[in-house]
């Protein structure tokens, strides 16, 4: 057989990886992603769902992430409008663990690194918001500033689908046997059994960033500290879509996010742990996050009331800090040239996923011999288009009459322009096949096998859709068996 030459081999399917392989398929580069799992399937899908500059992260002096933060906020805004949403966040001063003026200059500060920014500054709160404080024990004393929510295991997807429309190689479900150096490639053997090779390599793994080094034989500097984030989902707690930041007496914060139309998203935790395994909530968070919601709203919940929870274990950088929660989420990118390149990640967040790319090309640019060029600032994702989000959501609605209210808004989202392609043809709720649970249709779910990587019913239901929270049991057991006999390979 004959082997085939990459320009990068990129290890690792989350937000880095895919964000990687899109800027530099974008300049030209031929490359290849291999992912063991699903894309997002681990850290890159158990986020908070924002995309923010990290308030919180001023008060450890953490200016320049910040920054950099708050302008990818504002590029990415506007690059993916259908699935990244401006919100207005509730900052509750009742039970504060920090003064009035410490949190108002916090704010000033914030809105000053943003530059010019769209999104509405921050401003008190408000006797007159009576929708953000109707839910909250403690009145009107408070704040109110501006991010953005994010379907983070959709937008890692996105990154994907864009390399991979400009002639990326995304495999999913294919590990890296094992890897070695050979003159100046890099020998690699895949689990679908092909042997490749490439001119450099990129240690996106994540959680596994040190694990993977040890299997390729190389010594790094850097380091990660594993830290678990939990969220627990429950029914919906207030009206709106706004979100609430709120204090704790242990100085961290926790969201209370609208999620999924009928709940509330809540967390996070911060948690050191051993291994990436170690990605499970505890009872313990679980209680601890009821307590944060409980001490600030006066609607309570109990742990019986958790529908559903996700964790995930982030792969800090480690900077030496002596607790989690004050662990830097700046990135280090290591590279390594005794040989061909190895570029290794450690750490990173999703708001600052397109600059981490950005600047790994930037490293690798010598190494491979070409010319450093921005390439994906001003770049649109697949699905974005030029008109906002209720224009978009108008026109599918005038459109395809027939997808109805809820329907025609859970897809404008998840798609946006892309709904084009994939309803070519179909002309009434009959084109779309059988009904697999909660709107979810054939044409649907062949769309992410086929388009979007989709692999196992988990990778639709609970990644590209997000529709195992509004299915019963029976419903997804019947999803499962049509979707084992519609790809049975």
């Amino acid at each position: 057989m004959t082997t085939v030459t990459f320009d990068l081999l990129i290890i690792g399917g989350g937000i880095n990886g895919c964000a990687i392989a899109r800027e530099a398929s974008l300049l030209g580069l031929n490359v290849l992603l291999v992912e063991r799992d699903d894309l997002a399937a681990h850290t890159s899908s158990a986020s908070t769902k924002l995309i923010h500059g990290g308030l919180r992260y001023l008060e450890y002096y953490d200016f320049k992430l910040v920054a950099e933060a708050l302008r990818e906020r504002e590029r990415l805004v506007k690059a993916a409008s259908h699935i990244i949403r401006p919100m207005r966040f509730v900052l509750p001063q009742e039970n504060a663990v920090r003064p009035w003026w410490m949190v108002r200059l916090g704010l000033y500060l914030y809105d000053f690194l943003g530059g010019r920014i769209s999104l509405p500054r921050s401003r008190g709160l408000r006797r007159s918001d009576s929708a953000y404080i109707a839910p909250l024990q403690g009145g009107d004393c408070g704040f109110v500033y501006s991010d953005a929510f994010v379907d983070d295991s959709r937008f890692t997807m996105l990154n994907a689908m864009d390399a991979a429309n400009n002639g990326a190689e995304i495999a999913v479900r294919t590990t890296l046997d094992s890897a070695r150096r050979d003159g100046d490639l890099w020998q690699a053997s895949l689990s679908d059994g092909r042997t490749v090779t490439a001119r450099a390599l990129v240690n996106a793994a994540g959680p596994w960033v040190h694990q993977m080094l040890g299997q390729l034989g190389v010594n790094a500097k850097s380091d990660v500290r594993l830290v678990k984030g939990s969220h627990i989902v429950v029914p919906r707690l207030f009206e709106g879509d706004h979100a609430y930041m709120l204090q704790q007496p242990d100085r961290r914060i926790v969201f209370a996010i609208p999620y999924q139309g009928s709940f509330t998203e809540i967390g996070t935790t911060d948690i050191p742990v051993d291994r990436p395994e170690d990605a499970v909530i505890s009872d313990d968070e679980i209680a601890y996050l009821c307590d944060a919601v409980n001490r600030h709203f006066i609607a309570q919940i109990a742990p019986a009331d958790v529908t559903s929870s996700w964790s995930g274990v982030r792969p800090l950088y480690d900077d030496g800090a002596s607790e989690a929660k004050a662990v830097t989420r700046d990135y280090v990118l290591e590279l390594d040239t005794h040989g061909p390149a190895l570029l290794s990640v450690f750490g990173g967040k999703i708001t600052t996923a397109r600059h981490l790319a950005e600047e790994a090309l930037g490293k690798l640019a010598d190494p491979l011999g070409f010319r450093e060029r921005h390439v994906t600032r001003d770049r649109l994702f697949p699905g974005a288009g030029a008109q906002g989000w209720d224009a978009l959501l108008a026109s599918v609605r005038k459109r395809w009459p027939f997808l109805g209210e809820a329907r025609s808004a859970r897809m404008a989202h998840a798609y946006g322009e892309l709904l084009a392609e994939m309803l070519a043809g179909i002309e009434n709720e009959a084109g779309l096949g059988a009904d697999l649970g909660g709107g979810l249709t054939e044409v649907e779910a062949r769309w992410m096998h086929d388009r979007e990587w989709a692999r196992t019913p988990d990778d639709a239901l609970m990644r590209r859709s997000k529709m195992a929270l509004h299915l019963t049991p029976e419903q997804r057991q019947r999803f499962a068996t049509w979707w084992t006999n519609a790809f049975p390979g």
